[in-house]
């Protein structure tokens, strides 16, 4: 390896980088030259079984060997500058110099054998020239092999300054993670051990660094070996594995440092400056999806499309997945301006707010929406504008009302109105069993997105999902508030949980869907498995500088101690896209909505939502088992 003569890196190391940079040809040519004098030697004392006395070579002497070697040595430099050996195009030693190294003794051998062979007087006999070209390539390699290991070794982070870590995955990861340590002076880290689970993988060792056992040894190697902090140097790992590791890790009193999932190297070697502690997103937002570009593209490049609700966390991330698509036309309609303000800055890089594109705009108003469909005649809908806290909209259930349910169906009837092509409403988990009033207007707003697909002429669908990471109001923003104050932080119940997925997983998820979407249908995503919020209070808590506290609050009136993706009477049908589930969805029409509710406000109006969430003329359904009537957590999306 050469080394890089900047500032970061020890003095000591400096000179043989600079030397092997400045004087490469200089330095290399010379060392293959004297090997090629090695191998021509080494050869003809072979070919004639060991003889010393050039005089017993026959028709030969000391003296066409010599001519021979000079000969071999200009081809070397000659072949070499050819393929890039003596130019610094490859790393010092590494496996690409080398097999370039082989490349230019292979034509240095095959020249040198035909040269001589054209002359009358042949310097050498034709199987030395090939012999030799052996000989001397085994000396070239040994020696960048030995020179490799020195530069190794002062390379080598100092024991006394690193901190001793065990690596998760003895794979590519793992290999690239040994060797950027290993390979970088001012390290923070020195690698002890590998643990791995693979048993074939168990008397393996990268770079003197070996496989001390499984995953369960963990705590035994990291207490033996002297190790305070385990890498997982596994790119592609799930949320699953990293809460198992961290759960073990956390058993250990170990630190834990991990790599960032591949999307996010863009492809480039790993490197010690990649390596930090766990994320929420990591823990609970690793989701492996299968994207079908070409159809996304099929119904987004080139066409008009309107997201309702863009300024909001999920329709942000929406208008940013979008755009990668080349819409013809991305109309971005809120009723707040500065969230419009910051999806222009993130779109554009700027948000001077000059483009009719940016639309202010409440949904509760049908004859602004009219405006805003004629004047852009969008193709495709995303409707993602509602209110979603879940305490607030128990309290003030007029305000649902108006916004998730007559709010969307203005949004449907424009659509209906200008012949948009496709409408995917943003809908929730919520929606699935619902007992609370955002459940029950989701859910609402289900069935007349269903009713509107049975008389307009486009595709008209609603895809359901859980909690999203980072959205606003999230349950993991409150907990590093809290966190932060010094405490305490609260969580309902030790056994209460929740589906998580990061908001660019759920919105690629969301895009995807609404390309295979059915009319009138509800696609459901799956989330993965649900996380213990207790678990991920203490993993949070465990990073803290200092104790804090976690107190239990118990479940309040309407809060689930499990959430359900699909409702006790849906069919789970995955027919399309293996993380997604298509759901019938029954209708119902804002006539028979507004004559249920009747103007009715508090509590007489949730118990209205609840009967026409669960079907019209029927009884609400009964809370699932551990849930009360009333409102949710805040950690909902």
């Amino acid at each position: 390896m050469t080394p890089d003569a900047g500032p970061t890196h020890n003095r000591s190391a400096i000179p043989y980088g600079m030397t092997l940079e400045r004087h490469r040809l200089l330095f290399q040519g010379g060392v293959d030259c004297v090997a090629w004098v090695i191998g021509l030697a080494s050869a003809m004392v072979l070919r004639y079984e060991f003889e010393l006395d050039p005089d017993a070579w026959g028709p030969f002497s000391l003296g066409s060997l010599l001519l021979a070697v000079v000969v071999a040595a200009v081809l070397q430099l000659a072949a070499g500058l050819a393929n890039g050996v003596y130019l610094g195009r490859y790393r010092y030693g590494s496996f690409d110099e080398v097999k370039h190294l082989f490349r230019s003794v292979f034509i240095t051998s095959a020249l040198l054998a035909v040269g001589n062979n054209l002359l009358s007087d042949h310097l050498v006999p034709t199987s030395v020239c090939f012999a030799g070209g052996v000989f001397a390539l085994g000396v070239m390699a040994g020696f960048r092999y030995c020179w490799r290991l020195v530069l190794d070794k002062r390379m080598r982070p100092s024991s006394e300054a690193a901190d001793p870590v065990l690596v998760f995955g003895a794979g590519e990861g793992g290999v690239q993670v040994v060797t950027a340590m290993l390979r970088n002076p001012q390290s923070p880290y020195v690698p002890v051990g590998l643990v791995d689970d693979d048993p074939a993988k168990r008397n393996l060792r990268i770079m003197g660094v070996p496989v001390v056992g499984p995953r369960e040894s963990l705590a035994r190697e990291a207490e033996r070996l002297g190790a305070d902090t385990v890498v997982i140097a596994v790119p592609s790992a799930n949320a699953a594995l990293l809460r198992e590791l961290s759960d073990l890790a956390l058993d250990a009193e170990l630190r834990v440092r991990v790599l960032p999932p591949i999307d996010e190297l863009f492809g480039q070697s790993i490197g010690v400056g990649d390596l930090r502690p766990l994320t929420e997103r990591d823990l609970l937002g690793r989701h492996e999806i299968d994207t079908d570009i070409d159809a996304i593209a099929g119904y987004l490049t080139g066409r008009r499309v309107l997201v309702t609700g863009a300024g909001g966390s999920i329709g942000n991330e929406l208008c940013f997945q979008i755009a990668r698509f080349a819409p013809d036309q991305l109309v971005m309609l809120d009723r707040d301006e500065s969230a419009l303000h910051g999806v222009q800055l993130r779109l554009e890089g700027r948000a001077m707010l000059d483009s009719r594109n940016l639309v202010v705009c409440d949904i509760r108003d049908p004859e602004r929406l009219d405006e805003v469909f004629a004047e852009h005649r969008p193709e495709v809908v995303f409707h993602a504008a509602a209110l979603k806290h879940l305490p607030l909209l128990e309290m003030h259930p007029e305000e649902a009302l108006k916004t998730n349910v007559i709010g969307t169906q203005n949004v449907l009837d424009a659509a209906r109105l200008h012949t948009v092509e496709r409408f995917v409403n943003i809908s929730t988990d919520k929606a699935a069993d619902p007992i609370s009033v955002l459940g029950f207007t989701k859910r609402i707003a289900e069935k007349l997105t269903a009713a509107a697909a049975t008389t307009a002429d486009g595709t008209y669908l609603s895809v359901r999902f859980g909690n999203v990471l980072g959205s606003r109001g999230s349950v993991l923003t409150a907990f590093r508030a809290q966190i932060q104050a010094g405490g305490p932080v609260t969580v309902t119940d030790p056994e209460v949980t929740r589906y998580f997925m990061t908001i660019e997983e759920a919105v690629q998820l969301v895009i995807q869907a609404g390309a295979i979407g059915r009319d009138g249908e509800a696609l459901v995503l799956d989330m993965g498995e649900p996380v213990k919020i207790d678990d991920v209070a203490r993993r949070l808590v465990a990073e803290a500088d200092r104790p804090v506290d976690i107190v239990y609050t118990g479940l309040r009136p309407g809060e689930k101690l499990h959430e359900v993706l699909l409702g006790s009477h849906e069919v789970d049908e995955r027919t399309s896209h293996p993380l997604i589930s298509h759901v019938a969805v029954p209708t119902v029409d804002l006539d028979t909505v507004l004559h249920g509710t009747g103007g009715r406000r508090g509590s007489g109006l949730t118990a209205c939502l609840a009967e026409l969430a669960n079907g019209a003329g029927a009884e609400p359904a009964d809370p699932p088992a551990g849930s009360q009537a009333g409102t949710q957590p805040a950690e909902s999306a």
